[in-house]
């Protein structure tokens, strides 16, 4: 890895990053904030939509305070105090735990504006940031098979143009054509979900709680179906809600079913004093997959590495991208910065393996026991009585929320996160 005090050209970096959505962004700004210099190319310019349920959870939080984010009620975050969850005619509100490690509340935001909020952020710390820059494919070094840079069309006249770095970062969210590119295919045995999201003008549009509904009935059919999944209601505060599906593809009939179709009929069945009505709606429905528990590795081979939708980050207990998307990327810059200090191409090599282990180390056994869970609530007869049978005790409905949302102290936690971090220490770390 050659030192780079200042650019060599304008299109060469110590560090190319792929792709400026959450994942993207943070990896580029810790790299920037340790001095190096990093190229961060998005393919599309900004403001520009992503298919998100727009809510936060206080894992992502605690992300956007370590980018120094402004994330104040008067700079347009809408702060929730957690979990309402509604199944089987009972409705159970949650607060987010109180934890030494994360803050006691989730926040919410448009895609559109928080993700260029990250981007200008990594600008800020010294990225250099290229929009309307669609990668086409990696350069390869013939004699050692190590990705050297990328190439790419550029601006609106799609000027092709190459980026030379001895790093680059695939940001690029679920189709990563640069990891396919690089021979890093999915792994089939790994869960992935499907979600699908529209907005409403609605009273509810300034509810405190993240809405999560755990039974999803597919009632357009002779018979009643239960479906792998859940919906969400989430109040964005502008005067409207995103409602929308998050469904895994465990069901026989997955690739069958009509998701945009079953998301009207869910919210047809609402009550129509809440707006979830075709002429309450602002925007297309839109859908996305959500790559679940590792399902691309290895997470570095040959000077690449993989961060959020890329190498499977999502979790599969309840489908959350953003805070995983950031964490990666603030590991991956850790590993480059530490590798980048190191006097030797062994040396920064050694380095730069270490980050796939990193990664199995902080998420491999609790992913684990989500491919797990996965497997559980694929049967409707399971899921049914989970949610009717455990919404009636709350205390384990809140070892549930910590369990699913991924939020406990790792050490001098209660009784419910050591058992929880236990579980996860002697899963496999696969």
């Amino acid at each position: 890895m050659t030192v780079v005090t200042e650019p060599l050209s304008e299109n060469t970096a110590d560090v190319i990053v792929v792709g400026a959505g959450p994942a993207g962004s943070t990896t580029a700004y810790h790299l920037a904030r340790a001095g190096l210099d990093v190229l961060l190319l998005e393919k599309t310019r900004f403001p520009r939509e992503k298919v998100c349920g727009d809510g936060l959870t206080p894992r992502a939080v605690k992300q956007l305070v370590a980018m120094g984010i402004d994330i104040s009620e008067e700079a347009g975050w809408l702060r929730n105090k957690g979990l309402r969850i509604i199944a089987g005619g009972v409705r159970l509100q949650l607060d987010w735990p109180e934890l030494a490690s994360f803050p006691d509340y989730g926040l919410v935001r448009k895609r559109d504006d928080f993700d260029e909020q990250l981007a200008r952020q990594a600008q800020k710390a010294g990225a250099r940031l290229f929009e309307r820059c669609n990668v086409s494919g990696p350069i390869v070094d013939d004699r050692t098979g190590r990705i050297t840079g990328v190439t790419a069309k550029l601006g609106e006249e799609k000027r092709e143009v190459t980026f030379h770095a001895p790093l680059v970062v695939a940001a690029d969210g679920n189709s990563t054509r640069l990891s396919l590119a690089m021979g890093l295919h999915r792994r089939e045995d790994r869960p992935m979900g499907v979600a699908v999201r529209t907005y409403f003008t609605s009273p509810r549009h300034d509810d405190d709680y993240l809405e999560s509904w755990l039974e999803l009935w597919d009632r357009r059919g002779p018979q009643d179906r239960l479906l792998p999944g859940y919906g969400w209601i989430f109040g964005m505060g502008d005067g409207t809600s995103n409602v929308g599906l998050g469904v895994l593809n465990t069901s026989a009939s997955f690739k069958e079913l009509d998701w945009r179709e079953i998301l009207k009929a869910w919210c047809a069945s609402m009550p129509e004093d809440w707006g979830f009505t075709p002429e309450n709606m602002t925007g297309p429905i839109r859908g996305a997959a959500l790559p679940m528990a590792f399902n691309r590795q290895p997470h570095y081979t040959r000077g690449l590495l993989l961060v959020g939708d890329a190498g499977g980050l999502v979790n599969p207990f309840n489908g959350e991208g953003i805070a995983y998307a950031m964490e990666s990327g603030q590991i991956a810059a850790d590993v480059i910065v530490q590798a980048h200090a190191r006097g030797t191409a062994a040396r920064r090599e050694l380095a730069l393996r270490r980050y796939p282990q990193v990664l199995k180390d902080t998420y491999g056994g609790y992913y684990t026991l989500g491919r797990a869970f996965v497997k559980l609530i694929s049967n409707p007869k399971i899921m049914q009585i989970a949610t009717q049978r455990g919404l009636t005790h709350p205390v384990l409905m809140k070892f549930a929320l910590k369990l699913l949302a991924n939020l406990t102290d790792p050490t001098g936690g209660d009784a419910m996160d050591r058992i929880i971090n236990g579980l996860s220490k002697v899963a496999p770390k696969a």
